[in-house]
């Protein structure tokens, strides 16, 4: 077991922030903690990772209790906060080496996470001269460097534009191989693309708790793709087993097919035969989208 919630529970003053949380994470799984902004996702994680208590009910990481052992349990967490904490005048490798030696981390992990997290032609740089996507970048290389087993990230990919956001959810889908993360986000395409499960918190209390494969329409998938220009619909529905389709923006569609056979791929083919370029291209989760809308509209 890598972290088990009982009963967690937070108030401030008179509000109360999160109302008796329950739920476990097992090793090498990637979940989502998806909810609406207010909804108490980071209050939890910085619970989770020692930064504040808890009013009522307990939490263990790999067996070890909260309250009694937050040293060693912080030694074992990585965590990137929703408003990523950096000295900007820092060179990038002078910031990891100032984190390297708070956690007594031998001097060859700096090299390692450089590389992991794709820093090295940026690596000459002072942080204040990066784009936000490499000030995440450095974020996670810090988070790593202690070579964590569990990554908590808040917020990992608010404000970074598309191409950012891309690289950003398959850095975090590459270092996911060999780690346990817990991931905060109010975005559906994030959980969509990384996670494994996801708890929908709403109002300080969790209202599902599901895998993804559970969510999957059983009898058809909305691909959602972004051309470089505008594509007739007609032309849309050469690709096979189109039952729908709706041009949401500009250049941008949502496309569904009667299969459950990835059709990812046939739209790249489409796309590359018309002489497209796609800008962004993903599944949708349609029933994940209709589950969170119903969870936590207002009443």
């Amino acid at each position: 077991m890598s972290i088990e919630v009982n009963s967690i529970s937070k108030s401030y003053q008179q509000q109360e922030v999160l109302k008796n949380i329950n739920f476990k994470i097992n090793k090498g799984e990637v979940v989502g903690l998806l909810g609406p902004n207010g909804a108490g996702k980071s209050t939890l994680m910085k619970i989770l990772t020692g930064f504040i208590s808890p009013t009522a009910g307990q939490a263990s990481v790999n067996d070890l209790k909260l309250k009694t052992a937050k040293t060693d349990i912080q030694k074992q967490i990585g965590y990137l906060p929703e408003h990523n904490p950096i000295y900007l005048e820092m060179y990038i490798k002078e910031y990891l080496n100032f984190h390297a030696k708070l956690f007594n981390s031998p001097k060859e992990r700096i090299q390692k996470v450089i590389q992991q997290t794709k820093l090295e032609k940026e690596i000459g740089k002072r942080i204040y001269q990066l784009s936000k996507g490499y000030r995440q970048r450095v974020g996670l290389a810090a988070a790593l460097l202690h070579d964590p087993d569990i990554l908590i990230l808040d917020e990992p990919t608010t404000g970074l534009d598309p191409n950012q956001l891309i690289e950003i959810r398959e850095l975090i889908k590459s270092i996911s191989k060999d780690k346990t993360i817990l991931l905060s986000t109010h975005i559906m395409q994030e959980v969509e693309a990384i996670c494994d499960r996801v708890i929908i918190i709403n109002k300080g209390q969790i209202v599902s708790d599901r895998k993804m494969q559970d969510l999957n329409d059983e009898n058809q998938q909305v691909i959602e793709v972004e051309f470089n220009y505008r594509i007739e619909e007609v032309a849309l529905k050469e690709i096979g087993k189109v039952s729908n389709i709706k041009n949401t923006t500009r250049f941008r569609y949502e496309i569904t097919f009667d299969t459950t056979v990835d059709k990812r791929a046939d739209v790249f083919d489409f796309a590359y035969d018309k002489g497209l370029k796609i800008i962004e291209l993903h599944k949708k989760n349609k029933n994940l989208e209709s589950l969170f809308i119903e969870l936590t509209k207002e009443s």
